[in-house]
C-alpha cells in the first residue's frame, strides 16, 4: 500500500543537500530528530520539522543547518584543542568566538547564511529569556563576546533578545579589548591566528590565568617538527576534552555560542534567584510576613507527595515524528520478517477473540415470553407438569457499549530483542482485530529520552543538586496509534519499537496516569487500559538520590486510584515479572510466546457476556 507523502520530507531533502553543499562535505550525515541538535566529524542532528511544517520549525532547522555547515566547512578540531584554554570560563569564551568565526565568515562569503542564523539566534535569544535582562551581571559574558565578535564581523545587526545581551557588556569588552580587536579582519579566515587572537582577549578580561600554558611558547623556531612531534598527546588529550564537551552526538547540545554557555548560565540564572528573593525581602515593612504564592498544582493526581525535578525535557511524541518515514517501512518489514512464524498462532487468537465480540454484537436472546419463537429447551417443564404454559423467546439485538482499548506497552530497554518484537506484533494485530468490531484502539508506548537523567540531571547538578529532587530524567511518551487514527495508517509506526537506541528507561507510574488522561477525554461508554510490562519501574538517576522504592511507591498509588475510580477496567500481563503485586486484575507469563494468548484471553473474558466466563477470567490473578 502506498502512503502518502509526509509534507516535509521534500524540505528535509532540499535541507540535507543544501547542508552538504555548505559543508563541503558530500558524505555528510543529515537527520532529524526531537533529540537536542549536535554535530560530530562526519553527522549532524537538526531539529526535527513536523508534517505542519510551522515557520518557526523552519528557520529553525535551516539556522541550525547553515550554523553546523559552516563550522564543518571552516573549523579545524586539531587546531581548536591546540589552543584550548584550561578553565571553565575561558572554554566557554574560547568555543563561543570559535563558533561566531565560522558564523561570521561564512555570512561575508555567503551572505545567504546571515539570515538563516539570525533566525536561529533570536529563537534561541527568545527561548533564554535575553530581552528581559537589565543588568551586564545576568547576562552570561561568553555568550556576549560572541554575540559582539559576529556583529563586528559581519556589521549585522543582532536580533533583539541578543543585541540586549551584547549592549550590556558592549562597553566593557571594547575598553579592556580594544587593541586586540583591532586585529579581527587579518585574523578572521586563519584559525589558528584567531585562536590566539581569542586567548589573547580573554586574558584582556581578566581570565588570563585559566588559560593554561601557551603552545606556542617553546615553537620560537619556524621549522619545529620536533616540538610539534612533543605536543601531539597533549593535541590529543585537549582534542578528547574537546571531543566530549562539543562533539558527542548523544550528549552535546546545538554548538552555537548561545549553548555552549549552559554551565555559565545555570550559575547565572542561581545568583539572579538568590538576589531576586533578598531584594523581595528587603522590600517588605517591618513585621510584615512575606505573601507565598499559591502552590503549583501536584504532579501527580495519585500521590501528591511525588515530585518531578522539571518537566522542561519531557515529551509525548508521535512515532511518526521519531523517524523517517521510509525508515519506519524498513523497520515494520524487519518486524514482519522476523515474527512471520508467530503471525500464525496470533492471528488464530484474534479471529477466535473476532468471532465471539461479533456473537456479541449480532444477537441475543429473549427468555420466558407469551409469544414468539417456542423455546424447545423448555418443554420438559411441561411434559412434567401440563399445567405449566409453554414458554416463548425472541431474538434481539445485543447492546453493545461503545468502546475505547488502550494497550500501554513497557519500551524499556529490558524488553529488547523478541520481547518487544512480540509485544508490537500483537499489539498490531489485536489493534486490527478489534477495529473490525467497531472497538476503538489506541497503542501507547513509554520510555526514556536517555540513560542516566539526561538534561534533567544536567540541570540538577547545574543547580548545586538539590536534595529529595524527585524524578530525575527526561520522559519519552508515545503514541503509535490513537483511537481515532485507523489501523492502515498506523500500521508502520509499530516498526519504531525495532528502532536502536529507543527503549531505555521506564518510570511506570507517570506513564500509567498519562494513559489514563487520555483515556478519560476519550467519549466512548466503556475503557479498557491493558499494561504489558517485564518489570519493576527503573531509572538510575532517580533511584540514585531518592528512596529506593520512590517510583514502586507512585505505580502502586496510580494503580490504587485508578482501579479505586472505576472510570478505567485496568488489567496487565506481565512477562517474567509478577504484576500482581500491584494490579488487582492482572496474568504473569513466564514466556514471551505465551503473550498473544495471554492478551486474547483476557480481552474475551472483558467482552464476554457469560457470567460464568466473567467468573472464570474475571479473577484471573496469578502467575502461570
Amino acid at each position: 500500500m502506498s502512503h502518502p507523502e509526509n509534507p516535509s520530507d521534500p524540505f528535509k531533502k532540499a535541507l540535507t543537500e543544501a547542508t552538504r553543499v555548505l559543508a563541503d562535505n558530500p558524505e555528510l550525515t543529515v537527520t532529524f530528530s526531537v533529540d537536542p541538535p549536535g554535530m560530530t566529524d562526519d553527522s549532524v542532528r537538526l531539529p526535527q520539522v513536523s508534517r505542519r511544517m510551522t515557520k518557526a520549525e523552519v528557520l529553525l532547522a535551516r539556522g541550525t543547518a547553515d550554523a553546523f555547515a559552516l563550522r564543518h566547512r571552516y573549523h579545524d578540531a586539531a587546531t581548536h584543542a591546540r589552543y584550548t584554554p584550561d578553565g571553565q570560563m575561558a572554554r566557554d569564551i574560547y568555543e563561543s568566538l570559535e563558533t561566531a568565526r565560522c558564523e561570521a565568515v561564512g555570512a561575508r562569503t555567503m551572505p545567504g547564511t546571515a539570515g538563516n542564523i539570525d533566525a536561529k539566534i533570536a529563537q534561541e535569544a527568545e527561548r533564554k529569556g535575553y530581552a528581559g535582562i537589565s543588568k551586564s551581571e545576568d547576562a552570561p559574558l561568553a555568550v556576549a563576546a560572541g554575540y559582539l565578535l559576529r556583529h563586528l564581523a559581519t556589521g549585522r545587526a543582532l536580533p533583539e533578545g541578543a543585541a540586549n545581551v551584547m549592549k550590556l557588556w558592549q562597553g566593557f569588552i571594547e575598553d579592556q579589548a580594544a587593541d586586540t580587536l583591532s586585529d579581527l579582519d587579518r585574523t578572521l579566515t586563519d584559525q589558528a591566528a584567531f585562536a590566539r587572537l581569542s586567548r589573547r582577549m580573554i586574558e584582556d578580561l581578566g581570565y588570563g590565568d585559566q588559560l593554561g600554558e601557551d603552545p606556542d611558547a617553546e615553537s620560537e623556531d619556524p621549522d619545529n617538527d620536533a616540538q610539534n612531534d612533543e605536543d601531539a598527546p597533549d593535541a590529543e588529550d585537549d582534542q578528547s576534552d574537546e571531543s566530549e564537551g562539543t562533539d558527542d552526538a548523544e550528549a552535546a547540545p546545538d554548538q552555537s555560542q548561545d549553548d555552549s554557555m549552559d554551565s555559565a548560565e545555570a550559575q547565572v540564572t542561581m545568583d539572579e534567584m538568590a538576589d531576586s528573593e533578598m531584594t523581595d525581602d528587603s522590600e517588605l515593612a517591618d513585621g510584615e510576613a512575606p505573601l507565598d504564592p499559591p502552590p503549583p498544582p501536584p504532579i501527580s493526581d495519585a500521590d501528591p507527595s511525588y515530585h518531578v525535578f522539571t518537566q522542561a525535557h519531557d515529551e509525548e511524541i508521535r512515532a511518526e515524528d521519531l523517524a523517517e518515514p521510509a525508515e519506519l517501512e524498513r523497520l515494520r518489514a524487519y518486524l514482519d520478517q522476523q515474527l512471520e512464524p508467530l503471525k500464525g498462532a496470533v492471528s488464530r487468537l484474534a479471529n477466535k477473540l473476532q468471532r465471539r465480540l461479533q456473537a456479541q454484537q449480532n444477537r441475543a436472546w429473549e427468555f420466558d415470553l407469551e409469544e414468539g419463537t417456542l423455546d424447545a429447551g423448555r418443554l420438559a417443564r411441561v411434559v412434567a407438569n401440563p399445567t405449566t404454559p409453554l414458554s416463548f423467546k425472541v431474538e434481539k439485538d445485543m447492546e453493545f457499549r461503545d468502546t475505547v482499548v488502550t494497550l500501554l506497552l513497557d519500551n524499556s530497554g529490558s524488553m529488547r530483542g523478541r520481547p518487544i518484537s512480540i509485544a508490537a506484533i500483537c499489539a498490531d494485530v489485536l489493534a486490527r482485530t478489534l477495529e473490525r468490531c467497531d472497538v476503538k484502539v489506541e497503542i501507547l508506548g513509554f520510555t526514556t529520552r536517555a540513560w542516566k537523567g539526561g538534561q534533567s540531571r544536567e540541570d540538577w547538578l547545574a543547580e548545586g543538586r538539590p536534595q529529595q529532587p524527585g524524578r530525575l530524567n527526561d520522559l519519552r511518551h508515545i503514541i503509535y496509534k490513537s483511537a481515532a487514527a485507523p489501523w492502515r495508517r498506523s500500521r508502520p509506526n509499530l516498526g519504531l519499537m525495532m528502532k536502536e537506541g529507543l527503549l531505555k528507561e521506564n518510570i511506570d507510574g507517570e506513564a500509567l496516569e498519562w494513559a489514563h488522561r487520555r483515556m478519560l477525554g476519550r467519549p466512548e461508554a466503556r475503557k479498557i487500559l491493558m499494561v504489558i510490562s517485564d518489570g519493576a519501574p527503573v531509572d538510575d538517576s532517580t533511584l540514585s538520590v531518592n528512596s529506593a522504592s520512590y517510583l514502586e511507591k507512585h505505580l502502586r498509588n496510580v494503580i490504587a486510584m485508578v482501579e479505586k475510580r472505576r472510570a478505567v477496567e485496568l488489567i496487565a500481563i506481565g512477562i517474567g515479572h509478577d504484576v500482581t503485586r500491584y494490579y488487582g486484575r492482572a496474568v504473569t507469563i513466564t514466556d514471551v510466546e505465551q503473550l498473544a494468548g495471554a492478551m486474547t484471553e483476557q480481552l474475551a473474558s472483558l467482552f464476554d457476556s457469560d457470567p460464568r466466563a466473567k467468573a472464570r477470567f474475571g479473577g484471573l490473578n496469578r502467575a502461570k
